[in-house]
């Protein structure tokens, strides 16, 4: 039997004949020592992309370290994005203020990078002294001549959906900007795609075959230009929809730009992703630029997925990560590798989520949301997973426990979207659950001496 809170009973389905609904979208339990981030992180992971723009951050020089290279986002042009700046407050500043030292460093950086904008953002500290961050902000922007803009992100409120709410409305100050830039008439902006490992481009390169311009990506490989005119999109495509639903409804009420959300991870979600997108547009050339697209893609792959199969049939896994629609994109990708899920969970999932989660796993997957370490570890040895699916923070209990890891989180440094994504996955997942080193691991080997 595994231990969970009391306060946290309904946000765990463990067995599949359960009925009520899951609850979620709340604060984590005082004491669960939550997988989930701090706001201000859930910020700058939004935003880390944009690479052409300052990143400050406004508080200990902790805040800072804690968010350096947190993304493995790529840059086709300037890398401002992986210097992980801030104003590094001490007890002086905590008595007197910083926003005289945020001044100076804001014009400091714009006079040595010449970003074309900068964001500041607020960590906790900031909200107990009471800095006008937004002050400081207006008037450097007024004195620059760029964007300067404040993310508001302080406090530690048990949820990363407030940072992302943050960061969402503060790349919406950047759109709007740029009614002159030719566009064409099937053009789309993808929203939530942080090109992890080159992932935005190869994104990118399929729509381009399809006949459809991508105008902005926001915010992987993402540039201050085309944000500024994202607003003359015909159509948003939001993948991380717990990031960045927000921005896309913002954008619909101020421009009137549709959204769908989809994903870019296994191969139905993928193709469905691609197919959507020709639809909304009602074109003939593109919708048949995408079926043969969808058909190389698949004829190029699917021999090689059906060798990693034969190693990986009858296995089982674990899923735990930050956005529950990339639950589902992995439920579906491991059943194509003969790879059942028996735990899945996510950070962010609303009722609905958990609810399309039900149905498609199978009677008996314990879902979770906002677990904690303590939790999933007993769940993966109660189900005997031989695979764990996470981030970074989940790395060492599946190492801990001697089983597999695939990390699918922003951390990762391999390319997982798209067709030729789906080809890595299974590669990487084959090659960890497979490999000999698990059977050397004290969790194994305690295991195999308790059956003696």
């Amino acid at each position: 039997m595994v231990e969970v809170l009391g306060a946290r009973k309904r946000q765990v389905l463990e067995n599949g004949k359960d009925t009520f609904a899951l609850q979620c979208e709340k604060a984590s339990a005082a004491g669960s020592v939550s997988q989930r981030a701090c706001v201000f992180c859930g910020s700058r992971v939004v935003l880390y992309p944009i690479a052409d723009a300052v990143h400050l951050i406004h508080g200990p020089i902790g805040c800072a370290a804690y968010t350096w290279e947190l993304r493995g986002s790529l840059s086709s042009g300037p890398e401002l994005h992986r210097l992980s700046f801030s104003t590094d407050l001490r007890e002086k500043e905590v008595i007197y203020g910083g926003e005289k030292k945020l001044y100076a460093a804001l014009n400091e950086l714009i006079a040595e990078y010449k970003p074309n904008a900068a964001f500041v953002y607020s960590t906790c500290i900031v909200g107990l002294i009471g800095d006008d961050v937004e002050a400081v902000c207006k008037r450097v922007e007024n004195e620059r001549g760029i964007p300067v803009i404040p993310v508001h992100s302080e406090g530690f409120k048990g949820t990363k959906k407030d940072g992302y709410k943050a960061a969402c409305e503060a790349a919406f100050l950047l759109t709007g900007k740029d009614d002159v830039t030719p566009i064409s008439d099937f053009a789309i902006n993808i929203l939530g795609e942080f090109n992890l490992a080159g992932e935005t481009w190869i994104i990118k390169d399929y729509y381009k075959r399809m006949g459809v311009e991508v105008v902005s990506c926001i915010t992987g490989d993402g540039r201050v230009a085309e944000i500024g005119r994202a607003h003359r999109a015909k159509l948003n495509v939001v993948q991380c929809s717990g990031s960045m639903t927000h921005l896309a409804k913002l954008m619909k009420e101020r421009y009137g730009i549709p959204f769908i959300r989809v994903s870019y991870f296994g191969i139905e979600d993928m193709s469905k992703a691609l197919y959507d997108v020709a639809e909304f547009f009602r074109d003939e050339t593109i919708r048949e630029n995408t079926e043969k697209l969808v058909r190389s893609e698949l004829l190029a792959i699917l021999p090689a997925l059906a060798e990693y199969r034969r190693d990986l049939e009858g296995k089982k896994a674990g899923v735990y990560v930050g956005g529950s629609f990339k639950a589902f994109s992995m439920v579906k990708a491991l059943r194509h590798l003969g790879i059942e899920t028996v735990v899945v969970g996510s950070q962010t999932g609303s009722i609905d989520d958990y609810e399309y989660l039900k149905e498609i796993t199978d009677e008996g997957t314990i879902i979770l949301d906002d677990t904690n370490p303590l939790e999933l570890s007993g769940f993966i040895l109660k189900k005997k997973a031989d695979l764990l699916i996470g981030g970074v923070k989940e790395r060492p209990i599946a190492y801990k426990m001697g089983i597999g890891f695939c990390d699918h989180n922003h951390e990762r440094k391999e390319a997982l979207a798209g067709f030729v994504g789906m080809l890595n996955f299974a590669r990487e997942v084959r090659s960890s659950v497979i490999s000999p080193v698990w059977k050397y691991s004290p969790a194994r080997i305690k295991a195999r001496e308790a059956k003696r």
